[in-house]
């Protein structure tokens, strides 16, 4: 997320916090998508992580990008954090340990979300080259301590890193070392936002498993496909995980609101300044009970920030969050967005994908997600393996992609994006064992090679 939100409307009633869903709803023939991504920026010489300061840093890498592209900085106390195009396009934000992520605009189609990501990926190398750095497409740094990372200075992040330790083993891996690549979807009314959510909460690990490259840990491999995924099972599980009730009678928006209130804040921000309020749920804050902000009471701005800090696989904004893979190669990333496009926009593979995963129970749904990050394609629900399932969901988003019909301009529709899944699949192999096997022969138990094959 690129910019804290700013709107200071006061919060009167929990009526009010549905409604900010609801507002979320659209008519199908304005639906959109949105496709982020995150890269890990290394130096050139040497492989190292990039610190924030300095003329080769990635202070000086943003403040060029502003300069290319003519965004809007987006600055906290004095330093700049970020850019925003203030057409309506994308925006560019520092994830804790630098990452560098693509928010892209909500566009029509895949053809469009490949075009803004060689567009953007061919702005950043022309600035990043002369200051010699480079940016890594895997779901982890395969090669840096976590002490070895360089800290953003970005006022959420410092409460983020003091709590995290107290709440998961993993958080500040996750804050420091991974990146994901997530595609952002539409929803027409409160029951298409419901089906959809628990038709991609239920298939989740299919796409964790495609996605899977993050097998390496400070050089050796950490025996998962994706360790970024095993990352997120015990970071803060008061915030992150498959919600199992989003599949009771009675889901709606006024249940993720109720959710929500009880989740821990981490910060409130006034002004420039962030006021840790950490642990504290937003319902204490909502009936004026926040200890470090006695009798204040919560504004729009303070409900769709802590919604942004809310990590489950698939998240409820104004839109559907997807958020079980691992960032990856610059070829991989529009497949994301095709991959659920084709799944959630077309009625007939949504139909055809709810009832590929009705019949499953909460804990096969969570026994799935826990053995994915290890097991892969290997994983089993029911009497199933995960890559049966995987291929079933392909075809259904190839024949989504193409009912579809959205065409490129020379004919082609947005079934080519898959093209790499197709491969993966026709492989039977997640990318993270492929890259052990290179591990294991042609890089000679080295992961440097992933420093020029992984390379954006």
């Amino acid at each position: 997320m690129a910019r804290d939100q700013i709107d200071m409307t006061p919060l009167q009633s929990r009526d009010e916090l549905v409604a900010w869903f609801e507002a979320g709803c659209k008519d199908p023939s304005e639906f959109r998508m949105g496709t982020e991504h995150e890269k890990t920026p290394f130096t050139l010489e040497g492989h190292r992580p990039v610190p924030y300061e300095g003329a080769r840093g990635i202070g000086a890498l943003l403040e060029g990008m502003k300069l290319l592209l003519g965004w809007e900085p987006i600055m906290e106390k004095g330093n700049i954090i970020g850019l925003y195009d203030v057409t309506g396009g994308g925006a560019i934000s520092l994830e804790p340990g630098g990452q560098f992520e693509l928010s892209g605009a909500p566009v029509e189609n895949v053809h469009q979300t490949q075009s803004e990501l060689m567009a953007h990926l061919a702005q950043v190398r022309e600035i990043a080259t002369p200051l010699g750095i480079g940016f890594l497409g895997l779901g982890m740094t395969p090669s840096w301590s976590r002490t070895d990372i360089p800290v953003m200075p970005k006022g959420r992040y410092k409460i983020m890193t003091n709590y995290m330790p107290k709440v998961g083993q993993y958080g500040l891996d996750m804050m420091y070392r991974t990146c994901t690549v997530q595609t952002n979807l539409d929803f027409s009314s409160e029951a298409d936002m419901v089906k959809k959510l628990r038709v991609s909460l239920a298939l989740q690990p299919v796409a964790t498993a495609l996605f899977a490259n993050s097998p390496f840990t400070e050089g050796k491999p950490n025996g998962f496909l994706s360790f970024r995924s095993e990352i997120w099972r015990d970071t803060d599980n008061a915030r992150a995980g498959m919600m199992p009730w989003a599949f009771e009678d009675g889901m709606g928006f006024e249940r993720y609101v109720d959710y929500a209130l009880d989740v821990p804040m981490y910060f409130v921000k006034r002004g420039e300044d962030y006021i840790d309020v950490s642990g504290s749920s937003f319902r204490a804050f909502f009936d004026g009970r926040n200890n470090n902000l006695p009798g204040e009471r919560p504004t729009l701005s303070d409900w769709a920030n802590h919604l942004s800090t809310i990590f489950p696989e698939v998240r409820l904004k104004r839109y559907l969050e997807m958020r079980g893979s691992d960032g990856g190669p610059w070829g991989r990333l529009p497949a994301l967005s095709a991959f659920w496009a084709g799944l959630l926009y077309d009625d007939v593979s949504l139909d055809a994908a709810w009832d590929l995963v009705k019949h499953w129970t909460a804990p096969e749904r969570q026994a799935l997600r826990d053995d994915v990050p290890r097991f892969g394609f290997k994983a089993r629900i029911k009497d199933r393996y995960l890559f049966e399932i995987a291929k079933e969901c392909l075809v259904l988003a190839h024949a989504g992609l193409r009912r579809r019909g959205r065409i490129d301009a020379i004919g082609r529709d947005e079934t080519r994006h898959l093209e790499p899944l197709d491969r993966i699949i026709d492989s039977g192999r997640t990318p993270a064992e492929e890259m052990l096997e290179k591990f294991n022969g042609a890089w000679n138990g080295s992961v440097e090679p992933a420093y020029s094959e992984y390379a954006f």
